[in-house]
């Protein structure tokens, strides 16, 4: 059993959401968090029916519960309709909630009862390096964090069931999708813009459909957290730089499979794309985690000097390198970078055995002590 690092700030005091993806471990957390919890299961059809024929059902029920526990609705974009229930009993009532689900794109795009800033909203991703005793980095980037396929000798078959099952199938259920051929083609199309900039109009054309189209696809992955932005930092750019996102699938398991990318090992071209693909896993992890919700965004010239992630309005500034031994060729684009915004920490991720100094600004760290700082509260 992993220890989870998200620890849900708050929720003593305050009702929460808690969204992430399938298989992240969202009832394994709360259910170590909260054994004494009062449960709901909305997968459960006998549950779901009742409350969707009678939602008064759950307010009785709450109101004859103990205050002490929170009260848990797991896969509440099932039934949105509760939220106006929960929306009751926290006005009324001195009971806690803790809402969680796959999706909140159902509830986003439902126009329900969102709980006016009642509920604070946390996120759960796949397992992070601070979570793994004896932490193993190849498995990681070839098996992927969820915790099942970390753990499995063979993820392969786990991984395509998880695509074919809920990327494919439930995703394109939820949403409505008409073209089923459209979305499966897109997601192939949209690995190889992982961790890339977004062309819209290079991915609409080799799917044969308009750009608009696939600007929604996007919106569907990220709202229902399987993978997300990374936007440009463009604060008062001195050169010219490029403004489009950058995007991450969720977990490097996932992008692995749609690029058929195997046997992933150190030196290789695929080995140093799923390593910076980890690392950005990990500083979204932490931000989350930690309370501190900082911006990471990445910075590029169109002369092409490039950071790799820059983070809290340019406080630290970061370039992954899956080589060991760096130097001053290697920092280049945090040289450029500095010459403009004068970050307090340039840090070089890599594979060296020692953390060196690599110019005045600038030092290169292993990634096993990067991450420990990180996680550490050092890095920010």
């Amino acid at each position: 059993m992993f220890l989870r690092t998200q620890l849900l700030l708050y929720s003593q005091e305050y009702s929460i959401f808690l969204w992430g993806a399938r298989q992240t471990g969202k009832t394994t957390l709360i259910k170590q968090l909260y054994p004494e919890a009062i449960f709901f299961d909305l997968l459960k059809n006998d549950l779901y029916r009742n409350f969707l024929n009678n939602p008064e059902n759950f307010r009785n029920i709450v109101l004859a519960s103990p205050i002490t526990n929170p009260i848990v609705i797991d896969e509440v974009q099932k039934l949105p309709m509760l939220l106006d229930e929960v929306h009751w009993l926290i006005e009324n009532s001195s009971h806690r909630f803790i809402l969680s689900g796959s999706s909140p794109r159902k509830i986003l795009n439902a126009n329900v009862n969102l709980l006016g800033g009642r509920a604070l909203k946390h996120k759960l991703y796949p397992l992070s390096y601070s979570e793994i005793e004896n932490f193993d980095l190849t498995k990681a980037l070839n098996n992927g964090l969820l915790p099942r396929h970390y753990l499995a000798k063979n993820a392969e078959p786990l991984i395509a069931a998880y695509i074919g099952n809920y990327l494919e199938d439930e995703i394109v259920a939820e949403t409505k999708l008409r073209n089923v051929e459209i979305f499966s083609k897109f997601l192939d199309k949209v690995a190889f813009s992982n961790g890339e900039i977004v062309n819209y109009t290079n991915i609409a054309a080799e799917c044969h459909v308009k750009s608009p189209t696939i600007k929604e696809y996007f919106n569907i992955l990220n709202q229902s957290m399987i993978g997300g932005f990374v936007q440009a930092y463009q604060k008062s750019p001195k050169r010219r730089i490029v403004n489009a996102p950058k995007f991450y699938f969720f977990d490097v398991g996932i992008a692995n499979f749609l690029l058929k990318r195997k046997n992933i090992e150190y030196g290789s071209t695929n080995f140093g794309f799923a390593f910076e693909h980890f690392i950005y896993m990990e500083l979204k992890c932490y931000s989350q985690y930690s309370g501190k919700n900082f911006e990471i965004n990445y910075w590029r010239t169109s002369s092409g000097f490039e950071v790799d992630f820059v983070l809290n309005n340019a406080e630290v500034a970061i370039e992954v390198k899956s080589a060991n031994d760096i130097q001053p060729k290697h920092v280049k684009g945090l040289k450029a970078f500095n010459e403009e915004y004068k970050p307090k920490k340039n840090i070089v991720v890599c594979f060296e055995e020692f953390t060196k100094q690599i110019n005045a600004n600038t030092v290169a760290m292993p990634w096993q002590i990067f991450l420990k700082s990180l996680w550490g509260g050092e890095v920010l």
